[in-house]
Protein backbone atom coordinates (compact mmCIF):
# COMPACT_ATOMS: atom_id res chain seq x y z
CA UNK A 1 0.00 0.00 0.00
CA UNK A 2 1.10 3.18 -1.08
CA UNK A 3 0.64 6.65 1.27
CA UNK A 4 0.89 10.05 -0.30
CA UNK A 5 1.77 13.22 1.96
CA UNK A 6 1.82 16.67 0.47
CA UNK A 7 3.28 19.47 2.56
CA UNK A 8 5.52 22.96 1.63
CA UNK A 9 2.14 24.99 0.70
CA UNK A 10 1.41 28.51 2.52
CA UNK A 11 0.65 31.66 1.99
CA UNK A 12 2.88 33.64 -0.60
CA UNK A 13 2.98 36.66 -3.03
CA UNK A 14 2.87 37.16 -6.90
CA UNK A 15 6.26 36.40 -8.40
CA UNK A 16 7.08 34.73 -5.05
CA UNK A 17 8.57 30.62 -5.49
CA UNK A 18 7.58 27.87 -3.51
CA UNK A 19 8.27 24.34 -3.41
CA UNK A 20 6.16 21.21 -2.66
CA UNK A 21 7.05 18.11 -1.74
CA UNK A 22 5.28 14.66 -1.76
CA UNK A 23 7.04 12.10 0.42
CA UNK A 24 5.50 8.76 -0.33
CA UNK A 25 5.92 5.35 1.98
CA UNK A 26 5.82 2.10 -0.02
CA UNK A 27 6.98 0.64 -2.89
CA UNK A 28 6.52 4.81 -4.85
CA UNK A 29 9.83 3.96 -5.84
CA UNK A 30 8.88 2.54 -9.32
CA UNK A 31 5.49 4.41 -9.62
CA UNK A 32 4.56 7.45 -12.00
CA UNK A 33 3.87 10.31 -10.34
CA UNK A 34 1.47 13.20 -11.12
CA UNK A 35 0.90 16.94 -9.34
CA UNK A 36 -2.81 18.42 -9.57
CA UNK A 37 -4.36 20.84 -8.56
CA UNK A 38 -8.52 22.30 -7.66
CA UNK A 39 -9.44 25.82 -6.85
CA UNK A 40 -12.60 26.68 -4.98
CA UNK A 41 -15.38 26.33 -7.79
CA UNK A 42 -12.88 24.41 -10.46
CA UNK A 43 -12.56 20.95 -11.27
CA UNK A 44 -9.13 19.41 -10.52
CA UNK A 45 -6.58 20.02 -13.24
CA UNK A 46 -3.68 18.19 -14.32
CA UNK A 47 -0.04 19.71 -13.37
CA UNK A 48 3.02 17.88 -14.34
CA UNK A 49 4.04 14.21 -14.22
CA UNK A 50 7.10 12.16 -14.14
CA UNK A 51 8.04 8.83 -15.17
CA UNK A 52 9.68 6.23 -12.15
CA UNK A 53 13.61 6.79 -13.18
CA UNK A 54 12.73 10.98 -13.38
CA UNK A 55 14.15 11.06 -16.66
CA UNK A 56 10.39 11.57 -18.62
CA UNK A 57 8.51 14.80 -17.83
CA UNK A 58 5.48 16.18 -19.07
CA UNK A 59 3.57 20.05 -18.12
CA UNK A 60 0.45 21.02 -18.40
CA UNK A 61 -0.03 24.36 -20.85
CA UNK A 62 -0.25 26.62 -18.00
CA UNK A 63 2.35 26.06 -15.71
CA UNK A 64 5.21 24.84 -18.60
CA UNK A 65 8.23 27.21 -17.98
CA UNK A 66 7.07 28.25 -14.10
CA UNK A 67 6.95 24.63 -12.69
CA UNK A 68 9.18 21.55 -12.56
CA UNK A 69 8.88 18.47 -11.26
CA UNK A 70 11.45 15.99 -10.16
CA UNK A 71 11.93 13.41 -7.79
CA UNK A 72 14.46 12.03 -5.73
CA UNK A 73 14.12 8.23 -5.13
CA UNK A 74 16.43 7.67 -2.27
CA UNK A 75 14.22 9.74 -0.05
CA UNK A 76 10.81 8.23 -1.83
CA UNK A 77 9.97 12.32 -2.92
CA UNK A 78 8.57 13.89 -5.61
CA UNK A 79 9.09 17.72 -5.47
CA UNK A 80 7.26 20.79 -7.50
CA UNK A 81 9.49 23.84 -8.08
CA UNK A 82 6.99 26.33 -8.45
CA UNK A 83 7.99 29.85 -9.36
CA UNK A 84 6.60 33.19 -10.31
CA UNK A 85 3.76 32.55 -8.76
CA UNK A 86 0.59 34.13 -9.73
CA UNK A 87 -2.98 34.40 -8.00
CA UNK A 88 -4.57 32.59 -10.33
CA UNK A 89 -2.08 29.57 -8.49
CA UNK A 90 -4.40 29.86 -5.50
CA UNK A 91 -5.08 26.62 -4.89
CA UNK A 92 -5.17 22.81 -3.20
CA UNK A 93 -2.07 20.96 -4.47
CA UNK A 94 -2.41 17.29 -4.46
CA UNK A 95 0.11 14.39 -5.78
CA UNK A 96 -1.02 11.36 -7.24
CA UNK A 97 0.73 8.23 -7.98
CA UNK A 98 0.34 5.15 -10.24
CA UNK A 99 -1.86 6.30 -13.28
CA UNK A 100 -3.38 3.80 -15.99
CA UNK A 101 -1.26 3.16 -18.47
CA UNK A 102 -0.86 5.99 -21.24
CA UNK A 103 -3.32 8.65 -19.25
CA UNK A 104 -0.87 10.47 -17.11
CA UNK A 105 -3.23 13.60 -17.42
CA UNK A 106 -6.49 11.89 -16.76
CA UNK A 107 -7.33 11.76 -12.76
CA UNK A 108 -9.47 9.14 -12.78
CA UNK A 109 -6.46 6.87 -13.79
CA UNK A 110 -4.25 7.41 -10.63
CA UNK A 111 -4.27 4.88 -7.80
CA UNK A 112 -3.02 7.10 -5.09
CA UNK A 113 -3.75 10.43 -4.15
CA UNK A 114 -2.43 12.81 -0.98
CA UNK A 115 -4.48 14.51 1.20
CA UNK A 116 -3.83 17.84 -0.46
CA UNK A 117 -1.56 21.34 0.61
CA UNK A 118 -3.11 24.33 0.40
CA UNK A 119 -1.18 27.13 -1.72
CA UNK A 120 -2.39 30.59 -1.56
CA UNK A 121 -0.96 33.65 -3.95
CA UNK A 122 -1.62 37.45 -2.87
CA UNK A 123 -1.40 40.17 -5.32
Amino acid sequence: QVQLVESGGGVVQAGDPLRLSCAASGPAVTLIMGWFRQAPGKEREYLAGIDWSGGVTEYAHPVQGRFTIYRDNAKNTVYLQMNNLKPEDTANYYCAADPAPGSWRDQTGYTYWGQGTQVTVSS
